[in-house]
């Protein structure tokens, strides 16, 4: 056996616990077939622990966290919890604890599964968002004078600095490298693109027009960047008109690089063009570090213990977690096998009608590999 990665498991919340033990049996089948080894810790951290002891994550939990390869998340969110205990509790404390900086979402439309998006095929949406993930209005910077009172002012401020700014393109930047025209078809480049051998495209999404201090600064750093990369071409788009294209052109994407609330809002919007939150994964990732991997869709506590959840994006966000891993082919195969069982297999994304359990999906999952 040629390595063996620990694991930190989060099953977490709701339905979490279910779709973790998908992930976990399509990556053991996947490990054994590949001949590498995973080792599992698992950690009770989300909504039950923190009813019972009052505590959302302990002391030293990303300390704790540092001595492990990566992170395999199930789901937060409880219903007696109040919302946002456990979300800036524990996934953001995480996010800023383990310096993962970047939150990529792929944002790719599997054979068979149905987009609200009119006669767009899995040929138009298939690109990455790459969304800065510890700065910006996220990290609580401001407060209230004289709350409670007709002349109350709130303020929540959107800040950067360079280096936050600068290595987050840059990932960006090696992320379009990777999507190579060799691997992956052209999407409308002139024929002097081609004969230049030029990698995809790298879409900037900001506001240069209003928010005119943070996004000059992302502008310069990502044109200042851009020299290091030359065979990538670069294209800049405010935020509410790549909107409008993710909706009406999702083929002009390739990979869209942004900051952390404008990557929160346009990354839902993705997973919905790509068929829902239910086949939608994520990373949260530190290059250089400890990363987070997760099904987007949330903990879905009203599913719990049915065993009608659909688990594939919790498979994908396996199959993401070993390509960062180094293991790019096992990845691939496992996103090959979800290919099979979405375009093949189930009647629907939706839980409770996939015309198989969550189980059954896991087992296909494997039997497909």
């Amino acid at each position: 056996m040629s390595k063996n990665y620990k694991i930190a498991v989060l099953p977490g919340d709701g339905t979490g616990p279910e779709v973790v033990a998908e992930g976990i049996k399509v990556l053991n089948a996947t490990a054994e077939k590949y001949g590498f080894g995973l080792t599992y810790e698992y950690f009770d951290w989300g909504g039950d622990r923190y009813l019972e002891t009052g505590n959302v994550l302990p002391d030293d939990a990303g300390e704790t966290l540092k001595k492990f390869d990566a992170v395999f998340l199930g789901a937060i969110g409880h219903p007696d919890v109040k919302p946002g205990i456990l979300e800036k509790g524990i996934l953001l404390k995480l996010r800023f604890d383990l310096d993962q900086y970047i939150n990529l979402r792929p944002v790719k439309l599997y054979p068979g599964v149905e987009t609200p998006i009119a006669g767009k095929t899995p040929a138009d949406i298939d690109y990455v968002v790459v969304r800065e993930n510890t700065g910006g209005l996220y990290t609580g910077i401001g407060g209230f004078t004289m709350k409670g009172t007709q002349d109350e002012v709130a303020v929540q401020s959107m800040v950067y600095n360079r280096k936050q700014v600068e290595r987050c393109i840059r990932f960006a930047f090696e992320q379009a490298e990777k999507r190579h025209s060799k691997e992956f078809p052209w999407k409308g480049l002139s024929e002097q693109d081609i004969a230049e051998d030029k990698y995809s495209q790298l879409t900037l999404c900001g506001k240069t027009n209003v928010l005119t201090y943070v996004f000059d600064l992302w502008e310069r750093v990502f044109y200042e960047v851009a020299e290091d990369f030359p065979h990538v071409k670069t294209d800049y788009c405010h935020v509410d008109a790549t909107c409008m294209w993710m909706v009406k052109n999702p083929e002009w994407f390739d990979v869209i690089v942004t900051c952390n609330m404008f990557g929160d809002i346009i990354t839902d919007l993705g997973a919905m063009t790509q068929g829902g939150m239910g086949i939608a994964a994520g990373g949260n990732v530190n290059p250089n570090g400890v990363s987070m991997f997760e099904p987007i869709g949330g903990s879905a506590p009203k599913y719990t213990g049915q065993g009608v959840i659909n688990p594939l994006a919790a498979v994908s966000a396996g199959a993401m977690m070993l390509d960062f891993l180094g293991e790019a082919d096992a990845a691939k195969d496992i996103e090959a096998s979800v290919a099979v069982i979405t375009g093949d297999k189930l009647d629907s994304m939706a839980a409770g009608r996939m015309g198989y359990s969550t189980s059954e999906v896991g087992d296909l999952v494997v039997e497909n590999l």
